[in-house]
């Protein structure tokens, strides 16, 4: 036990961290923060795996607090909670890493590299970062279990993720569907509508568009369109490369249509054309005028300004259904069916907002388009063409090229985008496409257009939309759901789970499940290859089971796992096996009907492992099964994660809780914000404004770090980071609290204060201390429930205003004087106890969100006084509010003696006169009894604060004090509109009644136009005139009258009082202690002789001085200049 607080020589945040973080390892703090727990109420955490294929981001610093802040202080609060690290290693930001890594695309798997070397690479690769994010883990304080983490790609957690996918494959809920998807050429794969609509996958692009021409065949033209000449339906696209794919046109059966006769501006050939009647006048503005005659038609000649253009006659869409065109881009026909291709067919998604009325259809590439196609009678056949292997395929490859039978755009890319950096043509295929269609008489319009795009997640290269087999989750059936369990999710913010999540969970589309990839998690399905019979595999003791009988018939030489033991739970058991793809796919099972069976060659969503976890860390059902089954690690208590996941991990926990469970997968759920930079720019390596995280947490230390990132903004809410702020944050909060231990070391260790005394009596404590313990309580009260409810900048707010204004600026500020004057009896007790209090509750109620700092002021305070017997700060107890010790009267009383103290140093500062020159009198108007007292109460510490002799108050103080009213029209303008001159009028004209009523009240009911209205303060400014020789300030109903006449004698004292502080500035600089007596020589003022003359006892009162002297010369010594005294000063001990 130490008998002496421990004294520091400066504030180093960074080396703080240092020494706790050592401190926490070789005492096991961590481990002894759930241990000591064990057999309290669970409270569950879920740790959102990150990939450590990449490095972490100061984003990260955010995330990881957060997650950090609530396991702690739960853990204060009584609860177990106990916290696995996850590692995320599968999916495509892996398998790209890596393909660039060894200069290969998707393509090369299987042929330059097996898969069995490409899945080693990539299990190689996708824990590379470890350390690093490791070391940042415990650099910034992030309590999270590193020894034992859950990772993706083990066995264990691989067979729960296929007992999950029985589950769901059980209900009915998984399916195999050939449709149009969402597919990333760049990543070789399909993507599910969640990641299509992750942050920043929509992008503003401008694209060449086109309005091409199609030729009605004159046959199939019905009565009212013959002998109209050729006919050309107008339609639009934005991606002129699927026009070669057109198999239809669509219009919608309501709409309006007219045939147009006019010119095309680029051949200048006379053309009639068929559009949708609303949209005329977007087609042919610009170079187009409209006519009323034909005569004034035919009056054209190329190279008119003006193409003329003349409708002919209108009609409905219906009445154009079943007509037939010549095909636009003749390179091939549709494998199968292709007399029914080229037509027009109706839909109800045509609208009359952009375009032509007339839709461009290819089933091939868009939902839309074969939706419609397939509801046509007959069905219109996609634009499918037979490979090599005689397999039906769309006209553009997997890796986004056009095939052979393009013609001369064979093996082009279809966006400029796909191409390697550096080998994209000056001409896109779009560009292409246009020129070909305008030499054709083929386009009636070609221009560029700026619209939103989809671009993958993960590559940021464009998508397509792209027919492919995939397996899906049939959402749609439990959307409804989950839909209602979302409802009882507590989400931080509201807006985002009502809204973003909400929102998106009522429109679910299926789960896209595929993924065409090599390194992930293998769907379990095997089928025959017809597809009649299949098999999900839930479990390797299943899988060892089917391989058994798959042995028997003959379809597969042995059991690959024959050495894997079942039911044995051992990790040298599962380490005989591996669940990946390069060995599953070597397993051909056996049907019911003896046909052999394959396994499906798709891998399944990376996002599918990761919302595995509540139970694949546990290798849930094989073991721990009470965890889930009885609640005691689900669904969790809280959860924490960026804004995007609502399309990620929080979207895929929360479906297969429901789907499985039925059941939330999580109660609280923080999404937090974005980290811009200080521009608010979003932070990016190629920008250069990107923050590295280890050299902030070096510089500033993670606790100020921490607390700059929770304090300044909700963590909801976009974070602007800068680090003037931490500096900030550095100075003014840990600063203080340091500078504030520091006073409290100084004068205790001098007293060997050590806590050894019983609790003074509250009732016999002064009135400052009674304040700030009562002000302490209802902190506690407001900062537990803020943390309860998940408002950690609520709360660091509330420690922070506590700490400089209450603890610093004003208890600490207005008692130094009991700290370093008198023996050592009941006051000076008092107020060390006191301080101890405050300083000792606050280490607690910041711990969770500055843990280093908060920790070595709790040790530090503890080392002396063992109050506790707890060896860290996170494993101690929060405090607990006691109303005993709140005095809500006394609160007012001191709030304002503040107030009225700021009042009048606001005062000071606009005359400049300093505080240390006394003033004679303030003057304070009251309205009642109780502020009276209240006020009384508190007049000798305002007197001593302020530095004046008299505290006045006015019962009635309107003869000598005036106010003025007057509207404040920014906030009558949005409230009263076109009553607002009639209100500021009458405003004007309140009298002092009418003032005094409005500052009492807060509010005043009045009469405008015939209208019942309520002012607010708000409304309205009021000011005090002066009065002469005095100055006015108010706030709120307070209002302040300061007396600024400096007569002789109050000249003199301040004079002293300036002394003072040079002879203690002095003391303090020649490295005396507080406890040495001095004597003191100043150089002979004429302006200082009488001043000192006066005030001598007080100046040696106040600097311990025995003997002060006025010399006419004194040859050493510091100068000492102020107002217009010029002297110098001597000291020396006595």
């Amino acid at each position: 036990m130490s008998t002496k607080f421990p004294e520091y020589k400066g504030l180093d945040l960074p080396n703080v961290a240092n020494e706790i973080s050592n401190y926490w390892q070789e005492n096991n703090i961590f481990e002894k923060s759930v241990s000591t727990r064990e057999g309290s109420k669970p409270f569950v955490f879920f740790e959102g795996p990150p990939s450590a294929n990449g490095l972490p981001g100061v984003h990260h610093v955010l995330a990881r607090a957060i997650k950090d802040i609530f396991p702690r202080y739960k853990t204060m609060k009584g609860f177990q909670v106990k916290r696995k690290a996850g590692w995320d290693t599968h999916g495509l930001p892996i398998e790209l890493g890596v393909e660039k890594e060894l200069g290969i695309t998707k393509e090369d798997i299987g042929k330059t590299i097996s898969v069995e070397d490409y899945n080693a690479a990539c299990r190689k690769a996708v824990m590379r970062y470890t350390d690093v994010w490791n070391d940042l883990t415990q650099k910034m304080g992030y309590w999270v279990d590193m020894d034992d983490p859950y990772i993706t790609y083990e066995p264990k957690y691989m067979e729960s993720v296929w007992w999950l996918l029985k589950e769901i494959y059980n209900k009915s809920l998984l399916y195999k569907g050939y449709t149009i998807q969402p597919y990333s050429p760049k990543a070789g794969t399909g993507l599910s509508s969640h990641e299509l609509n992750q942050p920043g996958t929509y992008q503003d692009v401008t694209d060449t568009t086109v309005v091409a021409q199609f030729k009605a065949n004159e046959s199939s033209l019905p009565d009212f369109l013959q002998n109209e000449g050729t006919i050309y339906f107008l339609a639009w696209t934005t991606t002129p490369w699927t026009l070669p794919s057109n198999t239809a046109l669509t219009v919608g059966s309501k709409i309006e249509y007219v045939l147009v006769e006019t010119y095309n501006q680029y051949t200048f050939e006379p053309i009639n054309v068929v559009l949708a009647k609303p949209l005329v006048n977007k087609q042919f503005d610009g170079k187009f005028k409209k006519v009323d005659t034909k005569p004034e038609l035919l009056e054209y000649k190329s190279g008119d300004k003006k193409i003329p253009f003349y409708v002919v006659k209108e009609f409905k869409g219906k009445d154009l259904v079943g007509i037939t065109y010549e095909q636009l881009l003749p390179y091939t026909l549709p494998n199968d069916n292709p007399e029914n291709a080229f037509r027009v067919i109706s839909g109800d998604f045509v609208t009359t907002e952009d375009g032509t009325g007339i839709v461009h259809t290819a089933p091939t590439f868009g939902q839309d388009d074969a939706m419609v196609a397939k509801q046509a009678t007959p069905e219109v056949p996609p634009m499918l063409v037979k490979d090599e292997d005689g397999n039906l395929v769309p006209l553009v490859d997997l890796q986004g090229r056009f095939r052979p039978e393009m013609g001369e755009f064979a093996d082009k890319y279809v966006k400029n985008e796909y191409y390697n950096d550096g080998e994209a043509p000056e001409r896109s295929i779009d560009v292409e496409l246009a020129i070909k269609l305008k030499e054709e008489n083929k386009a009636f319009k070609v221009e560029k257009y700026k619209h939103s795009y989809p671009n993958c997640w993960r590559t940021d290269k464009p998508i397509l939309y792209y027919p492919l087999d995939s397996w899906f989750i049939k959402v749609t059936d439990v959307k409804d759901r989950m839909f209602e369990l979302n409802e009882t999710i507590n989400w931080k913010p509201k807006s985002t789970g009502t809204g973003r999540f909400g929102n998106w969970l009522a429109n679910a589309n299926d789960w896209n499940l595929s993924r065409s990839r090599y390194w992930g998690i293998p769907l379990p399905i095997w089928r025959t290859e017809d597809g009649k019979e299949e098999i999900c595999i839930g479990s390797v003791e299943e899988l060892k089971a089917e391989m058994e009988r798959a042995v028997e018939a003959g379809v597969l030489a042995k059991d690959i796992f024959e050495d894997f033991e079942v039911g044995n739970n051992s990790e040298e058991n599962y380490a005989k096996i591996d669940l990946h793809k390069n060995i599953v796919d070597e397993i051909v099972l056996v049907s019911k009907s003896g046909q052999p069976m394959k396994r499906e060659a798709d891998l399944i969503d990376v996002w599918f492992d990761s919302g595995s976890m509540p139970y694949a860390q546990w290798h849930y059902p094989f073991e721990n099964k009470e965890k889930v089954d009885e609640n005691k690690s689900f669904p969790a208590d809280f959860i924490a994660e960026g804004v995007d996941q609502t399309r990620g991990w929080f979207y895929t926990l929360h479906a297969i809780g429901t789907m499985v469970f039925n059941s939330v997968a999580y109660k609280n759920v923080v999404s937090n914000g974005l980290v811009l930079d200080k521009n608010g720019q979003k932070m990016s390596k190629r920008l250069g404004n990107a923050t590295d995280p280890f050299e902030t947490l070096s510089n500033y230390g993670a606790d100020a770090t921490r607390w700059y990132m929770i304090a300044n903004a909700n963590p909801w809410d976009n974070l602007k980071f800068d680090v003037d702020g931490i500096e900030e944050v550095k100075r003014k909060f840990f600063g203080t609290l340091y500078n504030t231990y520091s006073f409290f070391t100084l004068y205790s260790n001098l007293d060997n204060f050590s806590y050894t005394e019983a609790d003074i009596p509250l009732n016999e404590r002064p009135e400052i201390d009674r304040w700030i313990l009562s002000e302490l309580h209802t902190l506690i009260q407001k900062v537990d429930a803020f943390y309860a409810d998940y408002e950690p900048t609520r709360a660091a707010r509330a420690i922070s205003d506590f700490t400089q204004d209450y603890v610093s600026n004003w208890f600490v500020r207005l008692s130094r004087r009991r700290f370093w004057k008198g023996d050592y009896q009941q006051d000076k007790i008092s107020a060390y106890q006191t301080l101890y209090t405050c300083m000792v509750t606050i280490a607690k109620l910041g711990a969770p969100i500055a843990p280093f700092f908060m920790d070595r002021l709790y040790l530090d305070l503890n080392s002396v006084t063992n109050k506790e017997t707890f060896e860290s700060v996170h494993l101690a107890n929060f405090p607990v509010f006691d109303a005993a010790f709140v005095d809500k009267s006394l609160e007012r009383k001191m709030e304002a003696a503040q107030t009225i103290s700021s009042l009048v140093l606001s005062l000071r500062a606009k005359e400049k006169i300093k505080v240390r020159q006394p003033l004679q009198k303030i003057m304070i108007p009251i309205e009642n009894e109780q502020q009276k007292e209240e006020i009384l109460a508190v007049a000798s510490l305002i007197k001593h604060e302020v530095n004046v002799k008299e505290v006045e108050l006015l019962e009635d103080a309107s003869d000598i004090l005036v106010k003025q009213i007057k509207p404040n029209f920014k906030a009558l303008g949005p409230r009263f509109g076109k009553d607002m001159k009639a209100v500021s009028a009458l405003i004007q004209q309140f009298n002092a009644d009418d003032i005094k009523k409005i500052e009492q009240n807060g509010v005043l009911d009045v009469e405008v136009n015939e209208k019942n209205i309520t002012l607010e303060l708000a409304d309205v400014e009021i000011t005090s005139q002066d009065i002469e020789g005095w100055l006015v300030a108010n706030e709120g109903s307070l209002t302040v009258a300061l007396d600024v006449t400096i007569s002789e004698d109050l000249r003199k004292e301040g004079i002293a009082r300036e002394l003072v502080n040079r002879i203690q500035n002095l003391r303090k600089d020649s490295g005396y202690e507080v406890t040495d007596r001095i004597d003191v020589i100043l150089q002979k003022d004429e302006k200082i002789v009488d001043a000192v003359q006066k005030n001598m006892a007080y100046i040696k009162a106040e600097t311990l001085t025995e003997e002060l002297e006025i010399k006419d010369q004194i040859n050493n010594g510091i100068e000492v200049v102020f107002d217009d005294v010029n002297t110098k000063l001597f000291i020396q001990k006595h």
